[in-house]
């Protein structure tokens, strides 16, 4: 009878009720906590590990909010929400254990619950609904601004070249975007024979190759989509690879990404992964602020506050970087943070059209205060 009384389903601390199991919501961010709703009007996360306390409360916070993270950081606990947390909760049973551990497998699970007030609720409903009657006023603009030109089709009867090592490689030197494209319809291993080409020693090299590949796919894309999403795959699974150094893949994903983010944007929130390697920080980090430069909205979308203590990092390199990021999504959160670079004259290089450019930390700060403030990148 002890045992069946340790094992229960988990309830809503604020009305008791027993809520549903967490899971992931139709827009998922980059932490991807599992979400739900309860009847009252709460919203809960679950941090299968215990661990992440903090961000699995912002994440909830601003779930609450209907995913708007600039109401959410407004808000202050107590005046505005509530919160509570249910501990020992086991995500493959959906129950709470008090013993804390099932057939020997420790039980560390915690369910976080933040309700908003019914003033605060109604403000992030009526926020919502205006944006996206915003939305669809701008649609048909945004619609015909973004009209892509789709690849012609490969004329019949025409002899079709096969791709080989050598053929890719001088198509790449010397950047000609229209023969590696004719060459992909063609051959469908060019793309292959083009990722092999970011394993060089020189970075410089790495980049001008990744640029190259990112302007290729773009427009084989707009016929073919298939092969670069496969292509995406293989690169991802890469950079998986403990026992590989993933030279280029972040680099060339975040141009594929930026690129053609009306296909190939929902890989935006995979990318987050590879950011606490050392080996790969700085090309995420860049990657992120490509995409946003077209598409702020998909960096936006994420918890893209779990970024904010890199401005204080001790590489020039990512305070560089993240400040160019913020200030492409005008990230009003962290503006106080960026002006604290002001004097920070370290210099630091990210890529453009292919190229390594450098500049400091400051100027990457300064622009990034103008573009929050009004300004453009």
């Amino acid at each position: 009878m002890a045992q069946e009384h340790s094992k229960v389903r988990p309830w809503c601390p604020f009305c008791g009720i027993e809520v549903g199991k967490p899971s992931h919501a139709p827009e998922r961010k980059m932490t991807e906590f599992p979400v739900g709703r309860c009847q009252c009007g709460a919203v809960y996360s679950c941090d299968a590990t215990g661990h992440n306390v903090g961000s699995a409360i912002v994440e909830t916070l601003v779930y609450a909010c209907n995913d708007n993270a600039d109401l959410a950081w407004e808000l202050m606990p107590e005046d505005d929400y509530l919160t509570g947390r249910i501990e020992n909760y086991d995500e493959d049973k959906h129950q709470v254990i008090a013993t804390k551990n099932v057939d020997g497998r420790a039980v560390r699970g915690v369910i976080y619950f933040v309700r908003l007030h019914t003033d605060i609720q109604d403000i992030a409903k009526r926020i919502k609904d205006k944006k996206e009657e915003s939305l669809q006023q701008i649609i048909p603009s945004i619609i015909e601004e973004r009209t892509i030109a789709v690849e012609p089709a490969p004329k019949e009867g025409r002899v079709r070249k096969k791709a080989n090592k050598r053929l890719v490689k001088q198509f790449v030197d010397g950047e000609d975007i229209d023969s590696l494209v004719e060459l992909c319809f063609d051959d469908k291993k060019t793309l292959r024979l083009m990722q092999r080409l970011l394993y060089a020693p020189d970075e410089k090299k790495r980049w001008q190759v990744a640029w190259v590949i990112g302007k290729v796919t773009a427009r084989v894309s707009t016929r073919e989509p298939g092969p670069v999403s496969e292509l995406m795959h293989r690169m991802f699974e890469a950079c998986s690879d403990s026992a590989a150094t993933p030279w280029g893949m972040v680099e060339t994903i975040g141009f594929i990404i930026s690129m053609r983010p009306d296909i190939f944007g929902a890989f935006t929130r995979y990318l987050i992964n590879y950011i606490g390697e050392p080996s790969t920080r700085n090309q995420t980090i860049w990657a992120l602020a490509e995409v946003a430069g077209d598409r702020p909205d998909l960096i936006r979308n994420t918890a893209f506050y779990n970024l904010f203590h890199f401005t204080n990092h001790p590489d020039p390199q990512v305070r560089g970087q993240v400040a160019r990021l913020f200030g492409r999504i005008k990230a009003t959160e962290v503006v106080l943070q960026l002006m604290e670079l002001k004097d920070d004259n370290e210099e630091f290089y990210y890529c453009a059209d292919g190229k390594l450019v450098s500049t400091t930390v400051a100027e990457a700060a300064a622009t990034a205060v103008q573009n929050i403030h009004g300004g453009t990148d």
